[in-house]
């Protein structure tokens, strides 16, 4: 989903209605980010050609979908807006090939995942933007350390207090997401112990994390307003917490998921955040206060480092109904939660799949260390991950 958020000051006599207007769009559609790794084929460390590559996607008009990032090794693939899940893997098919067609030209393969096993941040190019080159100055080197690969998720909401309401409940669900797009193991070189390494990375921006608990999207705007005139802000572009609302798109942004190794599971993963947000906007869950994310930190840590096999703790206003589960388990009591908001086989295709993940406890990072451990070389594991991105035999859970 292409975004055209433009910088720029606020004008003392704008009132907050102006400020900050949120577009209403078609509850429950969805669109998904792809962020994707170029590697050369002499060794499969990334490549630095996609400033090129953007130059050979046929037909012309697919690249408006396909966009270049910060540095670069990566390209990005923006969806269009869909209500059926079957019929956004269809459109990805068709954007993996035109980008598939355009890497041969340069000799070079893309792959999914969450971080490139063994990229070296200081090699890494910064593209030619007067966003990106103003990014890399403010940011220094956390802007080349940046060279990671996200998907990201986006939700239609009607209206801004929706649009908030969906922001925090999301936040109950990312160890969820973190867990089951996990795709990140090996990092400059090294098994990271974590799943998702990635995560930690995102983690060192200035406002990262979460967004502040208001409830009503007039207050938002006013807080928004007051950043904006301090200087702190320019858009809502340099707002990097893990989910946002997207107000000139009309949707809620979900960012912690690494790149899946193929597309399907990523338009399942942008599925599953469909289903929770139909649960979500229609029973209302959740009561959000000041404390709310008492125990945020605690468990998207736990879904960074162990993916399904961390724990989540469950926070109560009853401190005596308080727990703590495996995320696994938890997720198992969602997707059976949302059966009933199902409405054809591609959705409930997607809830099987995301069972047979939870239940055995699979993951990308899993087939990353797997494949490592068998062919003993990061180079080769690369080589491999970019065939499944390529769309050849993908791991049995994706089946």
């Amino acid at each position: 989903m292409t975004d055209n958020t433009q910088g720029g000051a606020a004008n003392a006599e704008q009132t907050p209605a102006e400020i900050l207007p949120f577009t209403s769009s078609t509850p429950f559609t969805m669109g998904i980010e792809l962020e994707l790794q170029l590697v050369n084929r002499r060794n499969y460390n990334l490549a630095s050609d996609a400033v090129d590559l953007l130059t050979w996607i046929e037909p012309r008009d697919l690249q408006k979908q396909i966009k270049l990032e910060m540095t670069q090794g990566m390209i990005e693939l923006n969806s269009d807006v869909h209500t059926r899940v079957d019929h956004l893997i269809e459109e990805l098919k068709c954007l993996r090939a035109a980008l598939n067609r355009g890497a041969q030209y340069l000799n070079i393969d893309v792959s999914g995942g969450g971080a490139h096993p063994f990229q070296h941040w200081n090699e890494q190019r910064i593209t030619p933007s007067e966003r990106f080159h103003h990014l890399h100055e403010k940011y220094g080197y956390l802007a080349k350390t940046f060279t990671v690969f996200g998907q990201h998720i986006h939700v239609g909401v009607p209206n801004g207090d929706d649009a908030l309401y969906l922001t925090h409940a999301f936040s109950r669900f990312v160890p969820h997401f973190i867990a089951l797009s996990a795709a990140s193991p090996f990092y400059q070189g090294a098994d990271t112990q974590f799943e998702s390494s990635r995560s930690n990375v995102v983690r060192a921006f200035p406002l990262s994390g979460t967004a502040p608990t208001l409830t009503r999207w007039s207050d938002f705007e006013s807080y928004y307003d007051e950043l904006l005139r301090v200087g702190i802000i320019g858009s809502m572009k340099d707002f990097y917490w893990d989910i946002r609302p997207k107000p000139e798109y009309g949707t809620v942004e979900i960012r912690v998921c690494d790149t899946p190794l193929t597309i399907e599971h990523a338009a399942h993963l942008g599925c599953y955040a469909q289903l929770l947000a139909r649960w979500i906007l229609t029973e209302r869950p959740f009561v959000i206060t000041n404390d709310f994310y008492l125990l945020y930190q605690y468990n998207r840590f736990e879904a960074s480092r162990y993916g399904l096999a961390g724990s989540m703790a469950i926070h109560s206003n009853n401190p005596a109904d308080s727990s703590k589960l495996p995320i696994y388990e938890h997720l198992l009591g969602h997707l059976q939660d949302l059966q009933r908001y199902t409405q054809n086989d591609a959705e409930q295709l997607t809830l099987n799949r995301l069972r047979h993940m939870a239940e055995g406890r699979l993951s990308d990072a899993g087939w990353l260390r797997q494949t490592f451990a068998q062919r003993g070389s990061l180079n080769d594991m690369m080589r491999l991950s970019s065939e499944l991105w390529m769309g050849q035999e993908p791991p049995p859970y994706y089946q």
